[in-house]
């Protein structure tokens, strides 16, 4: 079998990921459209990067976007012949040597006969796993004979403003990590014979989630669950961030449901917290901290939610990279304990930016004096502030709806409301199950933000689905109703909790 960059940074993740990649496909998840639309928007980030190499010539392994497994089995070969005829600068070639292949982004030429090598990310900043990625291709290209100089990572300026046409040159950043993947050589060297030792197991290496690398302890525990479908519910491996090293430990020492962990472990406030819910099978509910935060709400109450575009090419002048610009909201309005909810919101249906529109319908539906309610402030107060760079008039207005916000989310952040199936967490998404029950996102066509925006982009900005756009408009609308309906709910829980 061949080992492949991809399938190196899948072993450097978890040793059996790699072996299920090769020998049990079938364990795996599937691609969902959620994670293809990330990958869509790296291809795209890298078409713009590179332009940076006007001599470059592409060859690639795809036709018409789809893998050509014919291309790829003929691309070692074209790759070769374009080393030999000297061209100044490659996109997409391949080298395969001692059971080891990569494809390289891009590869450029010196005078004095040494290469560059170059990773095209859609990432903000150079990340470990870049390292990694091209310590792997160095190693292979140096094995195929040839001399690589300098080592770059080419990744996105998050600070660029479009202005008109995307400037790719001042989009992109190019970073040297020559001397940091140069350190990681040796290391590289023994893991790839490491990775290709697991390769040829006949039998999956230990899947236990402690040998998790780069931060893929969440992605692997899904897989986990796949591999063990009767794992308990209330295993240590779902106590909230646990961490490679306790979770080996607690293995150790034959720990495996969280009410097995010792009063006296070394656990963060958080996992206490969960620890202490589990083993009562009662919720912690600190009615002073409730009730003081609760006093602080000014009726009208506004519970509000935004849902936003981004991307990693901005869609419209004065946007940055990745930046969160609001195209929707949804806003449940209580006058006073005893009045009748009433909801308002904006859906933005046309390709053009959204934010003068929405916040002139806003500015109509929230009043002048009341608290508006969200979940993680953090987040509205970002798009609030983002909202008023681009609409000056508005900026007094969106700067008194952050002074006026209260989060709700507090509670459970601070473990003032505490359940032992929140597994720690503060999320909405894991609170709102356990509190109301009754109302679901399962039975939603859109059941996350990550959804949502990609749905809307794919709809509006690039004009796909258009045969029912009424109808991913309506979803859309349900959704983020959803969100600000389980708020309301949520606070009333929390008021009956102090009586």
């Amino acid at each position: 079998m061949i080992l492949s960059k991809s399938n190196y940074l899948l072993y450097l993740k978890h040793p059996a990921w790699l072996w299920l990649e090769k020998h049990d496909k079938s364990k795996l998840p599937e691609v969902d459209e959620d994670t293809q639309a990330i990958f869509d928007a790296g291809n795209l980030f890298e078409s713009y990067a590179e332009k940076l190499f006007p001599d470059g010539v592409t060859l690639g392994y795809k036709t018409d976007g789809e893998f050509d497994s014919r291309k790829y089995k003929a691309l070692p070969e074209e790759t070769k012949q374009a080393i030999e005829n000297n061209v100044k600068v490659i996109f997409q070639g391949r080298f395969e040597i001692d059971s080891t292949t990569c494809i390289f982004d891009v590869l450029e030429r010196n005078e004095n006969g040494t290469y560059n090598l170059y990773e095209i990310k859609s990432s903000t900043k150079v990340k470990k796993e870049h390292e990694h990625d091209l310590a792997f291709q160095t190693i292979v290209l140096e094995k195929s004979g040839l001399k690589i100089e300098n080592i770059f990572v080419i990744h996105v300026n998050n600070e660029y403003v479009r202005d008109g046409e995307i400037d790719y040159k001042e989009i992109t950043i190019i970073t040297e990590v020559t001397s940091a993947v140069r350190s990681r050589i040796e290391e590289t060297i023994v893991s790839i014979e490491d990775a290709k030792a697991v390769m040829a197991l006949t039998d999956m290496p230990d899947p236990s989630p402690r040998h998790t690398g780069l931060g893929a302890y969440r992605e692997w525990l899904e897989i986990y669950k796949i591999l063990n479908p009767n794992l308990d519910k209330y295993s240590v491996l779902n106590l909230s961030s646990p961490g490679t090293k306790r979770i080996g430990d607690f293995e150790d020492d034959g720990i495996t449901t969280i009410s097995d962990i010792p009063d006296d472990a070394n656990l963060t406030v958080k996992q206490r917290r969960q620890v202490s819910a589990t083993k009562s099978g009662k919720r912690s509910i600190n009615k002073k901290e409730i009730k003081a935060f609760l006093k602080a709400f000014r009726f009208p109450l506004y519970f509000l939610d935004y849902e936003t575009l981004a991307g990693v090419i901005p869609t419209y002048d004065g946007v940055r990279p990745y930046q969160q610009i609001p195209f929707q909201y949804s806003l449940h309005v209580l006058e006073s304990p005893d009045t009748k909810l009433e909801h308002k919101e904006y859906l933005h249906t046309k390709n053009t930016l959204p934010v003068e529109h929405l916040l002139k319908k806003l500015k109509k539906d929230i009043g002048t004096k009341g608290s508006i309610v969200v979940w993680y402030q953090s987040f509205e107060k970002s798009c609030n502030m983002t909202m008023a760079e681009f609409t000056p008039k508005y900026k007094n207005f969106l700067v008194d709806i952050n002074d006026r916000i209260v989060d709700l989310m507090t509670p459970f952040a601070e473990g003032w409301y505490v359940d032992k199936d929140f597994f720690g967490s503060a999320s909405i998404k894991d609170v709102m199950p356990v509190l109301i029950p009754d109302l679901s996102y399962k039975d939603l066509h859109i059941q996350g933000g990550n959804s949502a925006q990609r749905i809307w982009m794919e709809t509006v900005i690039n004009g796909k689905n258009q045969d029912n756009k009424k109808q991913i408009m309506d979803d859309m609308i349900k959704y983020c109703t959803l969100d600000t309906l389980a708020m309301v709910k949520i606070y009333e829980v929390l008021r009956k909790s102090i009586l």
